[in-house]
């Protein structure tokens, strides 16, 4: 059976009136409407390159295939387009439009893989050379090595760096204010080295076209608040500079989670860990958590078993060498293995 729907164009005419709703009742950050807007206008799009004139399940589909074969969208990534979608459709059902009833949305399986490794994070050494290739000599370069930074030293999400006013900044207290998601307050400390990072950003500021008349921490040269897009772009720019290798893709966000990883390694309880990027849970906090190799070999290191064959070594009770065949034949000291055991 065909789930037929109303056509795109009556269906995607209340699009403006749906983010002020979020906004207004339920104060859904302007990044997340952010993000629901742009997932609305790719399915927009989707459907004028396919040009489909009806919203059914096949379409909904066939959407979802172009994500994963084309735009090559994780299964998070995709679950979160159709969540938009489903969301704005529901809310077109409470306004009794005719054939929302019909909408697909609810019928679509949800994808149950989220992320394939879990969020990854950079080594210290990685971050270490990404900073080393922003240009600080600039006054754009001192900019956005403050975002970053923003984003390594103290975990905040881009969108939270997005949100910060001149304001959010209390040098003598040494603490900044967060507005995170669901306009959840929370205040960190600014340690020496990031205070001077924000001070060095504040003197050239003031040199920035409306940097007077703008409350925004960050702002562009032509003195607006600096975009995400921007902050997305730049990192790209400096990521590709910086030629570092991985074996995943590298966002913004990704910083975040190297500074959960790398205050984990430094043996930081979890339950401060959860604090500072505002989780609600711990649960939510161990999937930004990747121990180092070292710390991982360490750990390792620390078995009876493994602590056991490493004392046989080292004290020449347990030898390998080469035999026949290229075979590896294990030559015990009787003898001292009888004193280790003792």
């Amino acid at each position: 059976m065909t789930l037929t729907a109303i056509n795109p164009q009556l269906f995607f005419s209340h699009m403006d009136s749906y983010i002020d709703y979020r906004q207004t009742i339920y104060e859904v950050s302007s990044q997340t409407t952010r993000s629901n807007l742009i997932d609305l206008n790719l399915f927009k799009d989707y459907l004028k390159k396919q040009k489909c004139n009806r919203i059914t399940g096949e379409t909904v589909m066939g959407f979802q295939m172009y994500l994963k074969k084309k735009r090559l969208n994780t299964g998070s990534s995709i679950n979160r387009k159709l969540f938009s979608l489903r969301s704005y459709g529901s809310y077109l059902q409470t306004l009794e439009l005719d054939g929302t009833e019909k909408l697909p949305f609810k019928d679509i399986l949800k994808i149950r893989l989220g992320y394939s490794n879990g969020p990854q994070a950079l080594t210290v050494d990685q971050v270490k050379r990404f900073f080393k290739y922003v240009d600080n000599k600039s006054c754009l370069g001192i900019r956005d090595y403050c975002v970053y930074a923003c984003m390594y030293n103290l975990g905040l999400r881009i969108g939270e760096v997005h949100d910060l006013n001149v304001n959010d900044i209390d040098f003598k207290a040494k603490k900044l204010t967060v507005i995170g998601k669901g306009k959840k307050c929370r205040t960190l400390f600014l340690t020496d080295e990031m205070r001077q990072i924000i001070t060095d950003w504040l003197t050239v500021r003031q040199h920035f076209l409306n940097s007077d008349k703008i409350e925004n921490l960050f702002i562009s040269k032509k003195g607006n608040p600096l975009s995400i897009r921007t902050m997305e772009d730049n990192f790209k720019k400096i990521l590709k500079e910086s030629k570092i290798n991985t074996h995943f893709n590298v966002t913004p966000h990704t910083l975040g989670h190297s500074f959960a990883s790398h205050l984990n390694d430094k043996d930081v309880d979890i339950l401060i860990l959860q604090s500072l990027p505002g989780h609600s849970t711990p649960r939510s906090t161990e999937i930004y958590i990747h121990p180092s190799e070292k710390r991982v070999k360490d750990a390792l290191e620390k078995l009876p078993a493994v602590k056991y064959i490493n004392r046989l070594i080292e004290t020449g009770a347990l030898r390998f060498q080469k035999g026949y065949r290229k075979k590896l034949c294990v030559k015990l000291n009787k003898r001292k293995m009888k004193i280790l055991s003792s």
